[in-house]
């Protein structure tokens, strides 16, 4: 789930472009391997587990490019079957421009083949932000996440997150920001359950807790899939979320949202499209809302070199703003 401090907010995208509010870290959603989409069928005849509920949505999301802004360069170094680093430079006009370093040291060769989990990452930034994870399984079916995330020399999130998955249902309970002194907490609950090979059921529950407030919000979810086309709907008293993917063919990939938040009082219906071209090593993202914006990022592989070149362009046409980006992976 990443930081649930974004839960009180609007759901689906949160930091479009040219939004006033900053962008939000790469941490505030779980790595891939943690949210990775059940199979479509299973052998033994059984219901699917469902995966996690963090995941319902990603089908869809993945096909919209990312905010791209600026200049940014990052190196990539494996320095053993257990460890990897990289660096990253960012160089901005619109937001501040920082050093980023990232670490991860990994489980056994055994253990990642199989779950491609890292036991342990963090980074840390040019002002001092840090950002901490411990990604876990306790046994085959538990997994344990715990999320500790500074700005400069304040804590500003820290999260325990544990997870069980049967063998068609995923449960999850989330405990973030716990302080006994200022008598706060907030709590999250999910749960759920494979109806049928492609039919999956469930909710959220976020409870908070403080010395000014309490309060909480459930939120209803289910999910049709079947192997080449995904809907998905959250509702609740926060507002509503609606996603559609489908995936045309080896090529194109596209996704329609619906996003409403009580909280705003706003509405935004977004469309996205990926069109992959293997042969020369380039995927293109594109998307447009009805806020007016209109965004696309092209990725190329620069074989037979180790490195990757990321050039975007995202215009605002009711703010009349035009922000580019250009990026280079090395490694």
């Amino acid at each position: 789930m990443g930081s649930v401090l974004a839960l009180s907010s609007s759901p689906g995208h949160q930091n479009w472009p040219f939004s006033t509010e900053p962008p939000l870290s790469r941490w505030d959603t779980h790595p891939a391997h943690w949210d990775s989409p059940p199979r479509w069928e299973r052998k033994d005849g059984r219901l699917p587990n469902p995966g996690s509920f963090h995941s319902l949505h990603r089908s869809c999301k993945d096909v919209f490019p990312h905010q791209i802004e600026g200049v940014k360069m990052i190196i990539n170094k494996t320095l053993s079957s257990f460890f990897k680093v990289s660096h990253s430079v960012h160089l901005s006009a619109v937001s501040p421009s920082y050093y980023r370093f990232h670490v991860e040291h990994l489980q056994s060769d055994d253990y990642s083949k199989d779950k491609e989990a890292p036991a342990l990452i963090g980074e840390m930034d040019s002002s001092g932000s840090l950002n901490a994870h411990a990604l876990l399984h306790l046994t085959e079916r538990v997994r344990a996440r715990t999320v500790f995330q500074t700005q400069q020399s304040q804590f500003v999130t820290w999260q325990f997150e544990t997870e069980y998955r049967g063998s068609d249902f995923t449960a999850a309970v989330t405990v973030a920001n716990p302080d006994i002194l200022r008598e706060s907490v907030i709590l999250v609950a999910h749960f759920l359950q494979s109806v049928s090979s492609g039919l999956v059921l469930g909710g959220e529950l976020v409870y908070h807790r403080g010395r000014a407030e309490e309060g909480g919000i459930l939120t209803l979810a289910g999910q049709y899939s079947r192997p080449n086309w995904v809907a998905t709907l959250n509702a609740g008293k926060g507002g509503a979320h609606a996603s559609y993917y489908h995936r045309a063919n080896k090529q194109i990939q596209v996704g329609v949202e619906f996003e409403a938040s009580t909280r705003t009082q706003e509405t935004t219906t977004s469309f996205g499209y990926q069109m992959e071209l293997p042969e020369a090593n380039m995927v293109f993202r594109g998307m447009i809302n009805s806020r007016c914006i209109i965004g696309g990022v092209l990725e190329k592989r620069l074989s037979p070199l180790p490195a990757t070149v990321i050039m975007g362009a995202f215009v605002n046409h009711r703010g009349d703003k035009l922000q580019v980006g250009l990026g280079v992976t090395v490694g």
